[in-house]
């Protein structure tokens, strides 16, 4: 069962998830840029991630070859990565950025999850942030994710 994020305002720029009034972890939080990508659309798929520590310092760079997949599909694999690492590594506040804005908005509960294998996913997902005490995922040009996109494409050529 998946339990909804609070209401938010139409603003798609930001989300902000808390159990308690975080201030405090939003300045404490990490960063995860995240990315994934298909050749083809669907085709040769892999996601990144860059992770940072709430001073700006690398900590981890993550990427997957995922086989023959979508954009989609790669997108979510990418922000469970993080949310994974974050999990494992007591990461108990973290903020997301990714250039895949209809996962952005879909997390956020603007659009719907319809397809059955993405709608797993996004569960997942859901599940992985109810177990942090801040969460905030946002949307950024690709140029503004550009390590996450360079990690991308390195798991896209090892499939080859």
């Amino acid at each position: 069962m998946t339990v909804p994020l609070p209401p938010r305002s139409s603003d798609s720029g930001n989300l902000f998830f808390s159990r308690k009034s975080a201030p405090k972890s939003a300045t404490t939080a990490y960063t995860a840029h995240v990315d994934g990508g298909a050749r083809g659309n669907p085709g040769p798929a892999g996601y990144g991630v860059a992770i940072q520590n709430a001073s700006g310092h690398p900590v981890a760079e993550l990427s997957e070859y995922l086989g023959h997949r979508t954009n989609n599909y790669a997108e979510y694999q990418g922000l469970l990565a993080a949310l994974r690492y974050a999990a494992e590594n007591q990461i108990k506040a973290l903020k997301v950025i990714s250039d895949s804005e209809l996962m952005v908005r879909q997390m956020k509960g603007i659009y719907k999850v319809r397809h059955p294998e993405l709608r797993k996913l996004y569960e997942e997902a859901q599940a992985l942030v109810r177990r942090l005490e801040y969460f905030e995922i946002r949307h950024a040009l690709r140029e503004h994710n550009q390590i996450a996109d360079r990690l991308a494409n390195e798991a896209m050529d090892r499939g080859r």
